[in-house]
């Protein structure tokens, strides 16, 4: 059992957010699922995660009772961009999911890498090194991490804004202005579980694009994006929002399956980040993939 006294910063916060940052988990869920197991406790008592911590409360928590799942590997190829001793960076093709999740339990980009024999550490047991995913069908580079200290290193980039993640998109519409930035807080929609909107009471979300090329006949824009912040379907949200959804998008934005249908033209073109033990800045990119590029080709 290790304890803490909340003092200063930790005052006032929510009971897993202030676990979390006392280094006690790895992220803010695991310190919500420690809760929920009974694994913590403030003077004595279980409290709610949400428990706002008071001025001197005794936390102490419990060790995690974790049974680590067994996953299979499977043979998917794999599009390997760069790899060393630390990190990974790979080409996910449209249509892999990144790890197992409901719906998804087998054929996933994580069960290749266990096929492949990739050493993987750090996170969710249930999905080592996976520090960051792209949605199913869009296609793009992503960076695992090899062992902790890269999970580590990885994740307080993404938390910083210091990793960049720029993207291609074909969207609905002609775009008059050349570049422009979407600063609007994203939310899981109220009415569609499994979509997101743009909410005021949502998370920072910042997106920055710029207008590559415009098939005026056709009434779409190729559009280049850079990620500020990463939340869940960010682009796909924030170019709806602005009137300009992604084309072949299945959640968002009527109209915009008409020249394509079979998921969102969306594509991780460039990664940067800092090598986590050399400090190096490294920037990786990979081309279009030949379905969107069949599409630029049909619109031009």
């Amino acid at each position: 059992m290790k304890s803490f006294i909340a003092q200063g910063e930790l005052v006032g916060l929510r009971l897993d957010e202030a676990v979390f940052k006392s280094g006690f988990t790895l992220s803010r869920s695991k310190a919500s699922a420690l809760i929920k197991a009974g694994k913590v406790t403030v003077n004595g008592a279980i409290e709610k995660a949400h428990y706002p911590l008071e001025e001197n409360d005794l936390v102490e928590v419990g060790e995690a009772e974790e049974s680590k799942p067994v996953l299979q590997g499977e043979d998917i190829p794999l599009d390997v961009v760069y790899e060393d001793d630390d990190i990974l960076v790979l080409n996910k093709p449209a249509g892999l999911v990144v790890h197992p999740g409901n719906g998804n339990p087998t054929g996933t980009l994580l069960h290749a890498l266990i096929h492949a024999g990739i050493k993987l550490s750090g996170g969710d047991a249930s999905r080592p090194g996976i520090v960051h995913r792209i949605d199913k069908d869009t296609s793009g580079l992503l960076c695992v991490a090899k062992t902790e200290e890269a999970f580590l290193s990885l994740s307080k980039q993404l938390s910083d804004h210091s990793m960049n993640r720029r993207y291609k998109a074909l969207v609905l519409g002609v775009i008059p202005e050349d570049d422009g930035k979407i600063d609007a807080p994203i939310a899981r929609s109220k009415k569609q579980p499994m979509k997101y909107c743009v909410d005021l009471k949502g998370k920072e979300s910042v997106t920055f694009f710029h207008v590559e090329q415009r098939f005026r006949e056709s009434g779409v824009s190729l559009v280049s994006c850079r990620l500020l912040t990463g939340r869940t379907h960010q682009i796909r949200v924030h170019m709806e929002y602005i009137g300009h959804p992604v084309l072949g998008d299945p959640l968002y934005g009527a109209g915009n399956r008409k020249i394509y249908d079979k998921g969102q033209l969306l594509h991780a073109y460039e990664l940067t980040l800092t090598h986590p033990k050399t400090g190096e800045r490294m920037t990786f990119s990979c081309s279009l993939p030949p379905h969107f590029l069949e599409v630029l080709g049909q619109l031009k």
